[in-house]
């Protein structure tokens, strides 16, 4: 799509850091880590959201994701990945992407970047389980 800098990417028009390069995906580092290592997985096609990936693709894009959070735990030394993505809200580039931020003990990122909150109690999670529930798409 003309204009994203992720479509730019994926054709070599945009340069980049580039981890892995597959029909499934394009992996590469982000320019505004959370911390070093932190990648970007795209798919190769100009889509906005996870509802936009069809449901073929699905297991190739998040096979690719998983071998992606394996590699950056290995190759960085790193306790553990946190994996990512936003869907419209807080989505700085609109073009699906999900985020693989290598994680270490002591890193300092707690509870990344939301507050928590609490249910009023049971019936209040019950009621919100129920809306979501309700509105679960057909596989």
């Amino acid at each position: 799509m003309s204009g994203c800098v992720f479509c730019g990417i994926v054709a070599g028009e945009v340069p980049a850091f580039r981890v892995a390069d597959e029909p499934d995906g394009l992996a590469f580092l982000d320019t505004r880590p959370v911390f070093k290592g932190h990648v970007l997985v795209v798919p190769r096609t100009h889509l906005v959201t996870l509802a936009d990936l069809p449901a073929d693709a699905l297991a190739g894009y998040f096979g690719l994701v998983r071998r992606i959070a394996v590699a950056v735990e290995t190759g960085l030394g790193a306790g553990g990945t946190f994996v990512a993505m936003n869907n419209k809200l807080s989505q700085s580039v609109p073009h699906l992407h999900t985020h693989v931020v290598p994680r270490t003990k002591g890193d300092g990122l707690r509870g990344f970047f939301w507050p928590r909150t609490r249910y009023a109690d049971d019936a209040d999670a019950t009621e919100h389980a129920a809306r979501v529930t309700a509105a679960l798409p057909t596989p």
